[in-house]
């Protein structure tokens, strides 16, 4: 498992990120339940493909800078086949890496209450709960964590 900093325009990327919003439509029964701003080309810092071996893309995820130390996790996701693999792992350490490298010291995410995985993963990670920030303050059905670098 590698990772790669891509474009967010990329095919690969763009493939992941419409399997995700399939996947978050089938489980909160909506074609958009995302709460907050949708992420762009121009407001994600960086991009993150995880690959295999093979180069196949499996994993995914961004970070959106929210001021001048902290910057929020986007668009995580890892094909269904290739869960538990490392490949979540692999995307959120080369995450952590470049938001340390730019000098940001805190991450944020929101993922959503019928995410239990998600959730389990993130806490495995070392992320902890915290109120609900930001376009996300009034949604019920939100969940956000933070972690120090």
């Amino acid at each position: 498992m590698y990772t790669e900093l891509v474009p967010w325009h990329a095919p690969e990327a763009e493939a992941l990120r419409a399997a995700q919003r399939v996947e978050i439509a089938e489980r909160y029964g909506t074609p958009d339940s995302e709460p907050g701003v949708a992420p762009t080309a121009a407001d994600i810092a960086v991009f993150v493909l995880a690959r295999l071996a093979d180069g196949t893309a499996v994993g995914c995820g961004g970070l959106r800078q929210l001021d001048a130390t902290s910057a929020e996790v986007k668009r995580m996701y890892v094909t269904p086949t290739s869960r538990g693999t490392g490949a979540a792992d692999a995307v959120l350490d080369a995450l952590e890496a470049y938001a340390a490298a730019q000098g940001w010291t805190h991450l944020l995410l929101e993922t959503g209450d019928r995410q239990p995985d998600a959730v389990a993963f993130y806490r495995r990670r070392g992320y902890e709960r915290i109120p609900n920030f930001g376009s996300y303050a009034d949604s019920a059905a939100s969940l956000c964590f933070a972690r120090s670098l």
